[in-house]
């Protein structure tokens, strides 16, 4: 080998250390970076039309005593949903000595219950649902909501972009709309460093109520964030019978007629919200409603057809409360759609 040429093997093997380098960097940094930024008013499309899944499903303490299956993807799919919202309770599962680490067993659970519905079509939202104790003391379980986010959002920094994080279910009570402001900005902030494009769902303090939009505070300048509202209007029909409810667990036989009275209220509330959207650019999610199984069906099925066409005339997404349990939309011990309800979501 002459000098030129032995210079020539020296420039080569420079280059393709250099592009070696340049191609390391640029797959760290996608590793890092997660998926591509999605306009969250697209991201809100893709969601859709969204059901509520096993929150309270003994899955989370055993696959064996599972009553949501697998199949249960497919069929809520092929009903016509977009997505599902994982209903999250984790805190009764973290080990406080070791930085309230989760259990490998239950951190499985999670990663099926990702894996099937992206696997089916549908689109995902990881929702805490641990609304009851950080209500009761915020300050007592600060910690466990900020560990919490320390392990999923790192676990799911390389999942498609049809994988959502949802905070925090309806913050209410003890934690007050100043205190959850502080809170989410924290959280927000550790979902940040491993998913700086990851779409991040944040609703108003107060169980997400419109009336409380003007005191959320988000960050101008992420806009990778969609803003979830629940409404449950009116709760003495939507919640008679319901036994938790103090104040209409005794009613029964309350009709939801559809009368211009009826929906006015209703679309004056979504109204308000839809200007707080407007003048805030963000997309809006009606992340729950529906209405509790002892209601006249009737009333149900149109109220429930008239909640959810008036927020997709909004724009807005929806996601019915729940699959199964109760306000079902799947009869799961007899295996069966609950009819009236799927269609009044999702016209046939």
């Amino acid at each position: 080998m002459n000098a030129h040429e032995h210079d020539q093997v020296v420039r080569c093997s420079r280059l393709a250390a250099a592009c070696s380098v340049l191609l390391s960097l640029v797959l760290l940094a996608a590793c890092r970076s997660g998926p591509e930024a999605v306009d969250p008013f697209t991201q809100n499309k893709r969601i859709g039309r969204a059901v509520n899944i096993i929150g309270y499903d003994q899955i989370w303490k055993s696959m064996d005593q599972a009553r949501f299956k697998a199949r249960h993807f497919q069929l809520i799919k092929e009903a016509g949903f977009n997505s599902v919202r994982i209903n999250l309770h984790p805190f009764g599962d973290m080990d406080q000595s070791k930085d309230y680490r989760l259990s490998d067993s239950w951190l499985k659970v999670l990663d099926w219950a990702v894996e099937q519905p992206l696997a089916n079509g549908l689109a995902v939202i990881l929702d805490l649902h641990e609304f009851g104790n950080m209500g009761n003391n915020p300050e007592a379980n600060h910690d466990k909501f900020l560990a919490l986010w320390r392990q999923i959002a790192p676990r799911f920094r390389r999942a498609p972009s049809n994988v959502m994080f949802e905070l925090l279910n309806e913050p209410s009570r003890k934690l007050t709309a100043e205190m959850w402001n502080a809170y989410l900005a924290e959280a927000l902030a550790i979902v940040r460093q491993t998913n700086p494009t990851r779409t991040v769902i944040i609703g108003p303090a107060n169980f997400n109520q419109i009336s409380r939009l003007n005191d959320l505070k988000l960050p101008e300048d992420d806009r990778n964030i969609i803003v979830t509202i629940h409404s449950y209007t009116p709760m003495e029909f939507t919640h008679q019978g319901a036994p938790w409810s103090e104040s209409n667990r005794d009613k029964t036989g309350v009709e939801w007629l559809g009368t211009p009275e009826e929906r006015d209220r209703i679309v004056k509330d979504f109204e308000r919200g839809q200007a707080w959207a407007k003048e805030h650019n963000r997309p809006i999610l009606l992340g729950e409603f529906g209405a509790f199984d002892a209601g006249p069906m009737e009333s149900r099925v149109r109220y429930t057809s008239f909640m959810a066409r008036t927020a997709e005339a909004l724009g807005w997404s929806w996601a019915y409360w729940q699959f199964d349990k109760d306000f079902i939309v799947y009869d799961i011990d007899k295996d069966k759609w609950v009819e009236p309800i799927r269609d009044a979501l999702i016209p046939r």
